[in-house]
């Protein structure tokens, strides 16, 4: 008698932002690898995990909201959507569920599978979330509150695993995917972009979210236009990302200097190796900017009804990760009303006159690898390790 045919693996991910669409697509493409192709993906992402074979549920854009009081206007639609996951994810029954940060969004999926696993639904899949709150920067109390219904955390820095192993959470880290990004190729851009190879370039990265590149390219383009007299021939070059692409055109199209855009995400490490100084909203960005030896300003704004709330629960020494990590002022930070084009100015052109800042800023780079680095096995495999491990997914090859 013929035996059924083994069911393949089917592993749920949900990522409602372009950092975690990123993670999401070096998993995926880890776990293809280490199966023989031989496990299938479902769930919410972007344009990097459709690449990886994912139709996503919806698109991600309607996930990209930050702060308590941005959150608050897209509510409806963000109930909607999380009960949309929920039935999806119920319908179909994966292997496991993996969320990636986005945590307004992907903790309160995981929070109600986890509470009608509670009143007795058979939800025996495991639930897994990868991107830990930043509890060490802010809210130290979510530790607990997330243990209670995850049953794995992955996590990207080696010093986050305590945090909430002391609530009873598994916690495994898998390294920072930026520890082991390609170095660029500066000369390339620059000949793609016309570009002198003499001529100074800053980079300036907005945001990945609406709100961010609302809020930070108008004074980003202030600091533009005070710098532009003071360095000739200085040349701008904007990485974005395809979600907020159109709305960085438009905003940049009084700027002096033509500035050059760039869509496309294999340019970006280029990109970093082409620049002499950057001005960046924080986020991941930065981080990956000081790993690339970058020396940057980081500025950032949140919605003015939001900064009360944020003062009384944000560890600001630990707003950007390079600072925090480093416990040292790599990156020059100015956080909202400080936040302004000339205060910007004076600390980009101090980079740009500084002839030490970039061997300061490779130094630090070089320190944040060792710190971030996970050895012979990339963070992206670790990762599916884990996934693979939890799910029960055999693995024929390993890395």
């Amino acid at each position: 008698m013929n035996q059924p045919a083994a069911r393949t693996p089917l592993v749920y991910i949900v990522a409602g932002e372009a950092s975690g669409d990123v993670l999401a697509a070096g998993l995926m493409k880890s776990l293809k690898r280490m199966t023989g192709g031989q496990v299938r993906f479902a769930g919410v992402g972007g344009d990097r995990m459709a690449d990886e074979g994912l139709t996503s549920l919806f698109p991600i854009s309607e996930m990209a909201v930050l702060g308590v009081f941005e959150i608050l206007p897209h509510a409806p639609k963000l109930l909607r959507r999380i009960g949309q996951t929920v039935d999806n994810i119920l319908e179909l029954q994966p292997d496991i569920l993996l969320t990636i940060d986005s945590k307004a969004f992907s903790l309160r999926v995981q929070k109600r599978l986890f509470k009608r696993r509670a009143a007795g639904q058979n939800i025996p899949f495991p639930l897994l979330h990868m991107v830990a709150p930043t509890v060490w920067a802010w809210r130290p109390g979510r530790a607990k509150t997330i243990s209670k219904f995850l049953d794995e955390l992955l996590v990207l820095f080696p010093f986050e695993p305590p945090y909430f192993e002391e609530h009873g959470l598994k916690t495994t880290f898998v390294g920072h995917p930026a520890s082991v990004q390609p170095d660029g190729d500066g000369a390339r851009l620059r000949a793609r972009t016309r570009i002198l190879p003499k001529v100074p370039v800053l980079g300036v990265l907005p945001g990945s979210r609406p709100g961010e590149v609302r809020r930070l390219l108008p004074g980003f383009g202030e600091t533009v236009k005070r710098l532009a007299p003071r360095y000739p021939n200085l040349r701008v070059v904007i990485p974005t990302v395809p979600g907020v692409a159109e709305m960085v055109r438009e905003g940049v199209k009084s700027w002096p200097l033509q500035p050059v855009i760039l869509e496309n995400p294999d340019d970006k490490y280029d990109a970093f190796s082409a620049m002499n100084a950057a001005l960046a909203a924080s986020g991941t960005v930065t981080l990956e900017l000081a790993l690339a030896g970058v020396p940057t300003v980081v500025g950032y704004k949140v919605n003015p009804l939001s900064v009360p709330i944020g003062r009384m629960l944000v560890n600001m020494e630990a707003v950007v990760l390079a600072n925090w990590i480093l416990k040292r002022p790599v990156q020059p930070f100015f956080m909202q009303n400080n936040c302004t084009p000339e205060a910007l100015t004076v600390a980009v052109a101090r980079l740009f006159d500084d002839s030490k800042a970039r061997g300061g800023s490779i130094a630090a780079g070089e320190a944040l690898r060792e710190i971030l680095g996970t050895g012979e096995i990339a963070p992206s495999d670790r990762a599916a390790l884990a996934v693979a491990k939890a799910a029960g997914i055999a693995l024929p090859e390993q890395p």
